[in-house]
């Protein structure tokens, strides 16, 4: 009897370790698991990461809010619980009025891990507020990655990566007709997710490039399926934008749309009239980058070392198959650190897709991290 009963218990923990979730991406063992015993100072009322694994998806569940106690600028925007707030317990009692009406609301507060003590002081503080159903996820936002969840990011911290020009890829997973062509994130691709295993080529060829996921806000699950999605595909720095199009609309207003008409732009060629003059070049990067379409078409470790802003990464080989994803309602430029590159992609691209406007810089170009550049003619 004995035997049948560890048989039994056997098969539940391997039926339970093949349960979908939607940020789960790795499976913890058993001895991760446990909830850890509380020390003094902590709020007593604890749970683990399965728990909030329950409510740590989208759409947003109604009657919860996960809380991250911790700064936003260093903490929160660069990673973070999906679905999660930010209230940094430093500031509890300014932004109190930013929590649940309800006060029967489910809190889960979490921070920095076992030796951070933010979100046991913010929970007491909000039982002090009258909310009755409080608990803190002691193992926090480290021990949440630890065991393989879905990470978030902040939209100032996307926006502040994008302004800067680091080298990521920003995937839109919503329909491209009714959504993505209505507006859209500056320099997103758009692979809905209906069509992702259809267009996993659009994704960089670099397993470790950073890859952000976005759709129509805390109401769509579309980018957290879609992050998964990649992270089985091997990619490692995977993480979702859950506030989505409807929050970069809040914030910074509505991004561009397909098909709509460009910015005049007036662009000067060099001898070949297949080259735009650097001079132009440079003119259209300070004042009116947002015209053109820029095509880093260098290999994924070059353009990790750094780009131009706005440019989207399509290494030469590549740019025949993916000639289709080049708009033909704005000027295309093709660059890369010499120009031998660029006037190949060019070429292909043309035969490939004939509706595009293209050009390419012919010259030498050295970018810094800092995402300064130095361009000299050829």
């Amino acid at each position: 009897m004995k035997r049948r009963l560890n048989l039994l218990c056997a098969g539940v923990l391997v039926a339970l370790a093949f349960v979908p979730g939607d940020f789960v991406v790795a499976t913890a063992s058993a001895a991760d698991t446990s909830v850890e015993a509380p020390k003094a100072g902590w709020y007593s009322q604890l749970v683990d990461a399965d728990f909030v694994a329950k409510y740590a998806v989208l759409p947003k569940p109604d009657g919860v809010q996960i809380i991250d106690s911790r700064p936003a600028t260093r903490k929160f925007d660069p990673g973070h619980i999906p679905t999660a707030m930010n209230l940094h317990d430093g500031d509890f009692d300014k932004l109190a009025d930013q929590l649940p009406t309800d006060k029967a609301t489910l809190l889960i507060f979490y921070c920095e891990g076992v030796d951070c003590m933010l979100s046991h002081n913010s929970a007491f503080k909000a039982e002090k507020l009258g909310y009755t159903n409080i608990k803190v996820y002691a193992g926090g936002y480290p021990e949440w990655i630890k065991k393989g969840n879905m990470g978030a990011v902040s939209l100032p911290f996307l926006k502040k990566k994008l302004d800067e020009g680091a080298p990521l890829t920003l995937v839109d997973s919503r329909p491209k007709e009714r959504k993505f062509d209505k507006g859209h994130i500056p320099g997103a691709v758009n692979i809905p997710d209906g069509d992702f295993d259809k267009m996993v080529d659009r994704l960089p060829a670099d397993k470790a490039s950073p890859l952000y996921f976005y759709c129509e806000g805390l109401s769509c699950k579309l980018s957290s399926d879609s992050a998964v999605k990649a992270v089985k595909l091997g990619y490692t720095q995977v993480k979702v934008v859950p506030e989505g199009y409807p929050g970069w609309v809040k914030l910074y207003g509505a991004g561009p749309t397909t098909g709509a008409p460009a910015a005049k732009v007036v662009i000067q060629t060099t001898a070949d009239k297949d080259a735009i003059a650097i001079a132009s070049f440079e003119k259209i990067l300070k004042e009116a980058s947002d015209s053109v379409f820029l095509v880093d078409v260098r290999d994924p470790a070059e353009f990790a070392l750094g780009t131009f802003k706005g440019a989207i990464n399509m290494p030469v080989a590549t740019v025949e198959k993916r000639a289709g994803e080049l708009p033909t309602d704005k000027p295309v430029i093709f660059f890369c650190s010499a120009g031998g590159r660029s006037g190949d992609a060019l070429d292909k691209a043309r035969k490939a897709n004939p509706k595009i406007k293209a050009y390419f810089l012919d010259a030498n170009v050295k970018w810094t991290k800092d995402g300064s550049y130095a361009i000299t003619e050829n």
